[in-house]
């Protein structure tokens, strides 16, 4: 199985996943979008949505003769798992910059009162 960063790291495929992210889509409307917007040929567009689904960040159920596209949540675990080790660094700065606009806020409400 391909790591999570590699099948991530092509543009093409993020922007599939992020088309999946609104909710199942037709491979058809897939490719018409990621052809367009890529200028990239169906059968390039179809081995991305393969790449996706033998990696587990897609599913695909045939309905009729269309086959229906989503996201699969569980792969992003592993993901999580490893931007989790790097939270601690930025969690601090976000807790500082949030008391530091707090007190600018204070600092303007007792002007503005004062």
């Amino acid at each position: 199985m391909m790591h999570a960063f590699d099948v991530l790291g092509d543009p093409v495929r993020r922007r599939i996943l992020e088309l999946l992210a609104d909710g199942q889509r037709a491979s058809g409307e897939i490719v018409e979008v990621i052809a367009a917007e890529f200028a990239i040929s169906q059968p390039a567009v179809s081995q991305h949505l393969r790449v996706l689904r033998d990696s587990g960040f897609a599913t695909s159920q045939a309905d009729g003769r269309r086959r229906l596209y989503a996201v699969a949540p569980e792969r992003f675990d592993e993901i999580d798992a490893w931007v989790q080790r790097f939270r601690r660094t930025w969690e601090p700065r976000f807790e500082a910059l949030a008391t530091e606009v707090a007190r600018g806020k204070r600092q303007r409400r007792l002007e503005e009162e004062g």
